[in-house]
């Protein structure tokens, strides 16, 4: 049965070209150097980091944390930059601050050097997070965002999954060669995505004359809302990403080469993450979707508080791995509901979405730092925190779906 000529003139808009495709790989390259590598391929690393004497625990946790202060930074810098420099150069610029880092981290030169250099790696992920989906996503068909939102944000899972695979192997040459081989991964990505970005932005959409004022009424207090969550999220997060692998080589007892394992399983989980929470968001909605990402983190990071079967360890890593990256594109998905037709608006909610995600990350990495150095290195305190804070978000979620904003 041929398609008739309506069916082929609905189809034919929404194909990536050749441009939308390499922009799409560009914009994945960015979030597999800059979040992937550059935050989580630093949490396997910790124990051996300690083991090698280079930090003592409590340095090596704050440290950890530098990069955390670092992504704040950048998430406010991250639109002056691209308004000072224009999205190509600021996100190319982005990417070499990155990869330098890994390089500059083989020198352990003095405490104050490595935290620079965390810190620098962590304000190109946070200006590359804000800047990454809203420079590509306006030069993409509507009908396929939620396909290239997923495949921007498949880079956080596959540098996870790289971080956990290369990084044991590359330990046997030793810990400056390990940081020297992550800025070689990093330097091939850099060069990939150099002339993938788009050049400029889209053109905006201007809403229906009259509906401004009314729309702006409605969202903003469902984005200050979801603004809320999303810094709910990180402090649930925050124990795990930094966390996990320690957890299990020296909470547990189970030695490197199980952290290291756990941390590969939670890098397999993370790839799917993005898809398919893209997918069952298209199928049910972001706003549902989004409820049952707080839940299912919110049970999986209380799950690690209060056991220690491996069962439970590997449930819970297998959850928390997807839904790391996951409720990246959900987030970014549920402003696009409320702001739906102008990618500038996006943009900004965007940055304040990530703003506060990036604030709580920090403030929780650094109290997280301070409870786990003060309580004798209380693993199931750490995790019982993250709990709290995820179903706070969900309560949160389920007061608010009575309000104005329900259906959208």
């Amino acid at each position: 049965m041929s398609a008739t000529p309506s069916t082929v003139g609905l189809r034919a808009p929404d194909r990536l070209d050749a441009q939308a495709l390499f922009a799409t790989l560009a914009g994945l390259c960015g979030s597999f150097v800059a979040i992937g590598l550059a935050r989580f391929a630093y949490t396997p690393l910790i124990p051996p980091l300690i083991q090698a004497h280079w930090f003592t625990a409590s340095q090596a946790v704050t440290l950890g944390a530098a990069n955390f202060a670092g992504y704040l930074l950048g998430a406010l810098l991250g639109r002056p930059i691209a308004h000072a420099l224009g999205n190509r150069l600021a996100l190319r610029g982005l990417m070499a601050t990155a990869t330098l880092a890994f390089f500059a981290c083989a020198f352990p030169l003095s405490v104050a050097w490595f935290f620079a250099w965390r810190l620098a790696s962590g304000v190109a992920g946070g200006a590359i997070m804000v800047l990454v989906a809203t420079s590509i996503l306006p030069h993409v068909p509507p009908a396929r965002r939620g396909f290239v939102s997923g495949m921007i944000f498949l880079g956080l899972g596959l540098g996870i999954a790289a971080s956990g695979t290369a990084i044991p192997w590359l330990l046997h040459h030793g810990l400056r060669a390990t940081w020297m081989g992550l800025g070689a991964i990093a330097s091939v990505l850099t060069l990939v995505s150099w002339f993938g970005w788009p050049r400029g932005d889209a053109p905006a959409v201007a809403p229906a004359p009259g509906s401004a004022q009314h729309a702006g009424i409605q969202t903003t207090g469902a984005l200050r809302v979801h603004y809320a969550q999303y810094a709910a999220n990180a402090l649930g997060l925050v124990p795990v990403m930094v966390l996990l692998v320690d957890y299990v080589a020296r909470g547990l007892g189970q030695g490197a080469a199980n952290g290291a394992h756990i941390w590969v399983l939670y890098g397999i989980a993370a790839i799917a993450g993005p898809i398919v929470c893209g997918q069952v968001a298209d199928r049910i909605g972001f706003r549902l979707t989004w409820r049952f990402a707080l839940l299912g983190q919110a049970a999986a990071v209380a799950l690690l508080a209060i056991s220690s079967h491996t069962a439970a360890l590997l449930t819970a890593t297998v959850i928390l791995g997807a839904f790391t990256p996951g409720v990246v594109p959900l987030a970014l998905g549920r402003i696009h509901e409320l702001i739906p037709h102008d990618h500038l608006q996006q943009r900004a909610a965007w940055s304040r979405a990530t703003t506060a995600f990036a604030l709580f990350q920090a403030l929780g990495g650094y109290g997280y730092s301070y409870l786990f150095s003060h309580t004798h290195e209380n693993y199931a305190l750490i995790f019982t925190c993250g709990a709290v804070a995820l179903t706070l978000a969900f309560v949160v979620d389920l007061f608010t779906s009575r309000g104005p904003n329900a259906a959208r």
